[in-house]
């Protein structure tokens, strides 16, 4: 079979490929290329672990499924290929796919009902926090407008800072006592906290101000996978022949720039690449789709020879953080059944500083908001809590029971009711200690800028003059410079580059590529 294919390689006139990572930037760009007719001789997808999906992770907590990685198809409408995908397998509840719902326009922060707590264990007023709400966001939105400024430098480093100085400044104006004052302040950190976990970042003192609007947000009411999101996954690596893809394949180095000969052809391919396992695979191309956080600790060893400067120096400024997920299940809800958010408030911190540094004793009040599961005829009743940073990294190194003691302290404290009764059960996430992952997603720190992305993105070797010659080809989320952190982004980098290979098939998209499946 091998000979096979090897002289069907010869006749399709295809380079051969290997693919590094089965998330969905690995599964997208291999089916892609599968679909146009690279086939067994020439494409090899090869994961660490023992299953496809990478940030894409669904499992079930009791009955119910839940995502332990990638939550929601952010911009669910017409742009956006993963929710195409998703409507197209039957994969989504008939409500995201109403033409109202593609529409809508949210700016990333849909308006949901919420319930609001503060750690003095009474309500904070629905007004007040719609009114700190739409604060927030509009200095979020005044923040993204700085990357399109003909200003020659902008007010701060971070969108933290910014956003601040901005809040000092309006409240010296607020005609409220300095109770009130503190109160406001307080419930404009909870937002902040949240938008830590929708950063992916310890603190938004990390996240750059200039290039923070270069991100782009899709239209459409961001929608769930009711039957989880690895539903996605696993129909893209359905959709490729078994032997394509190889798990518990963890690659260790990848030679590149050299003139390695297969054994049985005598062929001479540029890149060799080598397991833990010491299998090797010969390649003219490769797409490596590992996550930011892995390539921070590996680059140096993974490559050989090493990393162009303006690469290395790309992965050392973006910036790659956690934002873990706690589900806890309840046999009863504190909550109204219409509420779909319970949001914290502690009123004792400093207003809008870091949360204590304390982390054995306050990791959890880096919790801004609980999300509610729903619908409960689905879900039961489930809370999923955010946290990112260094205390979602603390957390994964408590025992669930030290998680529930923890929270159950913390609920109790803010609701008013000593007798809360505990969670029945727990499932969380613990990003940072994938040893493949090293995280959740990327962000643009402080010090870098989207041409850092960009320079990830490139391929080697730089500026080569034939692009047949193209032989180590980069794709994942963070390589996405307007769609970096998400699923379509990542997905969108993994067709990018095997469309970058599918063009090399003389020159275009000639009749020796297989038409389009």
């Amino acid at each position: 079979m091998e000979e096979e294919a090897a002289a069907a390689w010869g006749r399709r006139g295809h380079g051969r490929v290997v693919v590094v990572g089965a998330g969905l930037a690995g599964l997208g760009a291999a089916r892609r290329l599968w679909a146009r007719g690279w086939r067994l001789g020439d494409l090899r997808l090869l994961e660490a672990s023992g299953r496809a999906g990478g940030r894409v992770r669904s499992a079930r907590l009791g009955k119910p499924v839940v995502e332990l990685g990638a939550h929601w198809i952010h911009g669910p409408s017409a742009e956006n290929p993963v929710f195409r995908l998703a409507a197209e397998q039957g994969l989504l509840a008939p409500g995201a796919l109403l033409e109202e719902s593609q529409r809508a326009e949210t700016g990333g922060h849909p308006l949901l009902p919420s319930a609001c707590f503060c750690s003095r264990g009474r309500p904070v007023s629905a007004d007040l926090v719609s009114a700190m709400g739409a604060l927030f966001f509009s200095l979020l939105t005044e923040a993204r407008g700085f990357v399109a400024s003909a200003a020659p430098e902008v007010p701060a480093p971070s969108v933290g800072q910014f956003l601040q100085e901005a809040v000092a400044r309006l409240a010296q104006e607020w005609p409220e006592d300095e109770a009130a004052k503190r109160l406001q302040l307080a419930v404009l950190g909870m937002f902040l906290k949240v938008e830590c976990c929708v950063s992916g970042a310890h603190s938004m003192d990390a996240v750059a101000l200039g290039p923070f609007g270069e991100y782009v947000s899709l239209p459409g009411l961001d929608c769930t996978f009711p039957d989880g999101y690895e539903g996605l996954t696993d129909h893209l690596r359905a959709s490729l022949p078994e032997d394509i893809v190889l798990f518990n394949k963890v690659v260790t180095l990848i030679r590149w720039g050299g003139s390695f000969a297969e054994a049985d052809t005598g062929r001479l391919f540029p890149v060799q690449v080598e397991c833990e396992d010491h299998e090797t695979f010969l390649a003219d191309h490769v797409i490596v789709t590992v996550p930011l956080g892995f390539l921070k600790e590996q680059q140096e060893t993974l490559f050989h020879p090493p990393l162009p400067p303006r690469k290395v120096a790309a992965i050392q400024r973006l910036g790659f953080g956690t934002n873990n997920k706690i589900f806890l299940e309840f046999e009863e809800p504190f909550w109204e059944p219409d509420c779909q958010i319970v949001e914290v408030v502690w009123e004792e911190e400093l207003p809008l500083a870091k949360p204590p540094a304390d982390l054995p004793a306050a990791w959890f009040q880096k919790i801004g908001a609980f999300v509610v599961l729903h619908p409960p005829e689905r879900y039961g009743h489930i809370l999923c809590a955010f946290i990112a940073g260094e205390e979602a990294e603390f957390m994964e190194t408590l025992t669930d029971t030290e998680v529930l003691r923890d929270l159950t302290k913390m609920l109790r404290q803010v609701t008013g009711n000593p007798l809360l009764a505990p969670p029945k059960n727990i499932l969380r996430s613990k990003w940072h200690s994938e040893p493949y992952t090293r995280g959740s997603y990327s962000y643009v720190a402080v010090n870098s800028s989207g041409d850092d992305i960009d320079a990830l993105a490139l391929p080697l070797p730089e500026g080569a003059s034939d692009p047949k010659t193209l032989q180590v080809l980069f794709a994942g989320e963070a390589t996405h410079r307007t769609f970096y952190s998400t699923t379509h982004g990542a997905l969108l980098s993994g067709w990018r580059e095997a469309d970058r290979l599918i063009h090399l098939c003389d020159g275009s998209e000639s009749q020796q590529c297989a038409p389009k499946l």
